[in-house]
This record gives structure tokens, C-alpha cells and sequence, in this order.
């Protein structure tokens, strides 16, 4: 079992989020965000395992509108949240083996394995923007909450390393790409699907039971 922390940032590609930077004070890379994930392991062989996981990633921008001001002369502020939560199955081998028996019960590890693995599953989302808002044909200042949600197929690949640190535990860092698209929900009528996509770099807690 790995238990793992780090920041993963999404591509924030598509309509919708140059939308969001053409119209509120959002950058790319603004949704960068810290990162948590659990890995299972059950092992096959000597080298191939196979591997479920989750993961949560949300980041919270506050912003203004980048074009207009209200009545007071006071920006019109809002907010913005996104999360993605990928849950996967995959396969996960080892690039050098692991570690090795001695006798009939003892293992001893290897210092280091580095390690590869691929796979997919399910990635539930949510995009939110609460506060308040321009109406660009009326230019009408209003406050509402706009919000998606949902569940999509994803797929993901990705790099590391063991680092033992005794026979039942040891330090793990990765870097990961997932590849995800979803429809929107009717709050965003007009917009493409959304960009779920993105890499994400952590480090963490290796167990072995």
C-alpha cells in the first residue's frame, strides 16, 4: 500500500477554461493543486503487481471579472473550484525485481525499484463558480452559482520509485499523467467538454504486508 502527497496541475485546455481567463482574472495554472492518493497493490509475480488507486485533486481560485466593475467602482468577485477524483485498475511492473527471498520467510528488498504502470478507470469531477457575474448582453451584474459534475472514463500512465527504507517499509515518489474528457452539465449549455487531463508529481508512504 502507498499513501501518497504532492501537486498535480491540470491542462486546462478547452473552451470553457479560456473562457474562464478571457473574462475573470484566472491564469493558467491556476488550478495547480495539492494532491492526495492511496495505491493497492496485489502482486502476480516477482516484477507485475496489480494496481488499484485513488486519487483527489481541488483547487480554489478567488478572482474578478477582468473587464468590468460594478456600480460602487468595487471589482465583482468570485470564485472557482475545481476537483478531480480518479478511481483505477491497472498493472504495475517493476523495472528491476523489487527484492529477493532468503530461505522460506525472509525477503529482503532491494535499496531501490524503479517501477512503470498503466491503466484506467473512472474520474468523477466538478467544476464550480459561485459569486458574482456580468451579463455580457446586458451588462447586468447578477450572483448565481454555476456548477458540473460528473463521471467520465480515464486512463493513466505513470513513473517511479522505491526507496526502501526496511523490509516492510519504504519511501515512494512518482510522477503520473491522467487522460480524462466529460460532457458538461445545462450551467454550461454552449461549452465543449471539459479537459479533465492533466500530470501530477508525489512522494509518500510505501507499506509491504
Amino acid at each position: 500500500m502507498s499513501l501518497r502527497l504532492g501537486v498535480a496541475r491540470p491542462s486546462e485546455t478547452g473552451k470553457l477554461f479560456e473562457f474562464t481567463r478571457d473574462n475573470l482574472m484566472v491564469n493558467k495554472g491556476d488550478f495547480t493543486s495539492f494532491s492526495m492518493g492511496a495505491d493497492f497493490d496485489v502482486a502476480v509475480s516477482s516484477r507485475l503487481a496489480v494496481q488499484f488507486g485513488a486519487t483527489v485533486a481541488q483547487a480554489n481560485k478567488l478572482s474578478e471579472d477582468r473587464n468590468f466593475i460594478d456600480n460602487n467602482d468595487l471589482p465583482i468577485e468570485q470564485t472557482t473550484s475545481f476537483r478531480r477524483s480518479p478511481v483505477t485498475l491497472g498493472l504495475k511492473y517493476y523495472l528491476t525485481s523489487p527484492g529477493a527471498s532468503l530461505g522460506r520467510y525472509a525477503w529482503v528488498p532491494n535499496r531501490i525499484a524503479p517501477y512503470v504502470a498503466a491503466g484506467g478507470g473512472l474520474m468523477h469531477y466538478r467544476f464550480r463558480q459561485s459569486g458574482d457575474f456580468v451579463d455580457y448582453q446586458t451588462l447586468d451584474v447578477f450572483n448565481t452559482t454555476l456548477s458540473s459534475s460528473g463521471w467520465s472514463g480515464t486512463s493513466y500512465v505513470t513513473g517511479g520509485a522505491v526507496i526502501s527504507l526496511s523490509a516492510r517499509m519504504g519511501l515512494v515518489t512518482e510522477a503520473r499523467y491522467d487522460r480524462a474528457r466529460a460532457p458538461l452539465g445545462t450551467d454550461f449549455q454552449g461549452f465543449d467538454r471539459i479537459d479533465l487531463s492533466g500530470v501530477s508529481v508525489t512522494t509518500g508512504l510505501h507499506l509491504r504486508f
